[in-house]
């Protein structure tokens, strides 16, 4: 893999801001083309919030910052890259219009990561040229902050390459998360949007408000979904018995309708042995009142952290501790 100096970004919205600010904190160059006038004073404000983030997770180890170039087109942008991110609109005829033409000026075995959140890789890469060397790289937004980035290949992507962008994305504090499988939005980007569809629904039908629905996630699961995720809390859920009897307790729950989104698999003998199964292997030798204590202690963190800006679980638990200091119970 070759030394990955200077970083050519196509495309300087949100999530293209966000990927120049990760590489130039991390030391990289970076030359950015964007045809928005404004491209330049926005890459500079979302840089000055990232400047502001990181110097509160390492204010004196950050290597020295990179040099940031706003080039006047495509070949400007990536003609001296060693790695190439693509951050346009979700169109596919404009991704695969602007990488064929980068893909004149680039070198041959520069790899292309696209940021697309949904598009399928097989397809965007069908007409470029060395087609094996483009994945997608899907973050989330602020990039440079949130670690998570979906690495997937297409048809003709080579092992090499999907094995080198994620020793990329890992160099710059990200966590690569390998979709083995090429589908329509990747792993998460699917999960939120059942999340996203059920709440629509909810609005429609008066159940609740935006800010209702907001609150059930950021006071309820959402706080142990940020380290523990569906399946470990769930894990714990079905106590002593872990997943298996986690399933066998809920799953017929699967045939109510306490969801718009009623097409389930059928919880075959063989689906629930193998979620039992790779449940078993998540967890390792961890027994479940270690994960009990774990949740515990991570629940803590999560809630004393964002006490720290008297916000959201962090707020109640500021007052609760107010109360318990002024003896009131």
């Amino acid at each position: 893999m070759r030394k990955i100096k200077t970083v050519g970004l196509l495309g300087g919205g949100v999530i293209g801001a966000g990927w120049a600010a990760r590489c130039l904190l991390n030391g990289l160059d970076v030359a950015l083309f964007d045809l928005d006038p404004e491209a330049e004073k926005k890459t500079t404000e979302v840089l000055d919030n990232a400047r502001r983030a990181y110097k509160q997770i390492a204010p004196s180890s950050l290597p020295n910052e990179g040099n940031i170039r706003f080039a006047g087109s495509i070949g400007e942008a990536v003609e001296a890259a060693d790695f190439v991110q693509e951050s346009l609109p979700e169109r596919e005829d404009l991704k695969k219009s602007v990488l064929a033409d980068a893909c004149q000026v680039m070198g041959p075995d520069v790899i292309i990561g696209s940021s697309t959140s949904g598009l399928l890789p097989s397809r965007i890469q069908a007409d470029i040229k060395n087609p094996e060397r483009f994945v997608v790289g899907h973050p989330f937004n602020p990039v440079y902050l949130m670690p998570l980035v979906e690495v997937c290949g297409g048809n003709l992507t080579s092992s090499e390459t999907k094995e080198n962008a994620m020793t990329f994305y890992g160099s710059i504090g990200m966590r690569p998360l390998h979709v083995r499988k090429e589908i329509d939005g990747f792993i998460a980007d699917r999960l939120m949007e059942a999340l996203w569809r059920e709440a629509l629904w909810m609005i429609n039908d008066d159940v609740a408000t935006a800010e209702e629905i907001d609150d059930a996630m950021r006071f309820g699961p959402g706080l142990r979904w940020s380290f523990m995720g569906t399946f470990l809390t769930y894990r714990i859920a079905g106590g002593t018995g872990g997943m298996r009897h986690f399933m066998e307790q809920f799953g017929p729950t699967l045939q109510l309708p306490w969801t718009k989104l009623m097409d389930v698999p059928d919880l075959t003998d063989d689906l629930v042995d193998k979620i039992a199964r790779q449940s078993d292997d998540q967890a390792g030798d961890a027994s479940i009142r270690e994960l009990e204590r774990l949740r515990d202690d991570c629940l803590v963190s999560v809630m004393q952290g964002l006490e720290s800006r008297n916000y959201g679980a962090g707020e109640i638990l500021g007052k609760f501790r107010k109360r318990l200091q002024e003896g009131d119970r």
